[in-house]
């Protein structure tokens, strides 16, 4: 979708803009119901998680993200935005369609569903390895992020969803968290290991142990 703008005047501040973003996140179909969860501004850029749920109550099916035992499911929209001749317009996208934004604040992609990995977008499921906390990779093929720059070197983290660990990458360059699918870990490569970080002597221990 291209940009979008309002030459009515409507939004000229913070506060239009929160409005309308919840505006836009909010809807109600003849099946499903989304509902503004989340909403938080970084530079010109703002950031939503947004819950959707049937509403006879029964569990969302989507392909894209994992339903969460409430049987809703949440998902990230971004919203690029700037003012032209006075008026506010946006772009917006879902956070799985790319480019990847890496500027989400923690406590926002700690609301998100997991994300599932089709199939179809996997070359060789064999060849994904599972990385540790600390490991630092090299992709196989760049990720590009909205702003139009690119990663390549991440390092394996996590963030927090209730009592559970979810896995995110932070980008090598800027220090910024991401949410890889398995398909964009295919073929990656490991540069250096958590393990053997630590020290010598540890990476001895732990190695005997294996």
């Amino acid at each position: 979708m291209g940009w979008l703008f309002y030459t009515d005047g409507r939004v000229k501040s913070y506060a239009d803009e929160k409005v309308e973003i919840a505006r836009l996140c909010t809807f109600e179909g003849d099946t499903r119901k989304t509902e503004l969860v989340k909403a938080c501004k970084v530079g010109s850029t703002w950031y939503a998680a947004a819950r959707v749920t049937n509403l006879d109550g029964t569990p969302v099916e989507d392909a894209t993200y994992m339903t969460d035992p409430d049987g809703s499911i949440t998902f990230g929209a971004v919203f690029l935005t700037r003012y032209d001749d006075g008026c506010w317009g946006y772009k917006d996208m879902e956070e799985s369609a790319g480019p990847n934004e890496s500027r989400a604040p923690l406590g926002l992609i700690e609301l998100l569903s997991d994300l599932k990995d089709p199939d179809s977008y996997a070359q060789d499921w064999a060849a994904i390895p599972d990385y540790e906390e600390g490991d630092k990779i090299r992709l196989a093929t760049p990720v590009t992020l909205t702003d139009g720059s690119t990663c390549q070197i991440v390092t394996a983290t996590h963030y927090r969803r209730g009592r559970q660990k979810r896995r995110c990458y932070r980008i090598e360059e800027t220090g910024g968290l991401v949410r890889l699918s398995k398909a964009s870990l295919a073929g990656s490569e490991l540069l250096s290991s958590a393990k053997g970080a630590a020290s010598p002597v540890l990476a001895e221990y732990l190695a005997g142990r294996e």
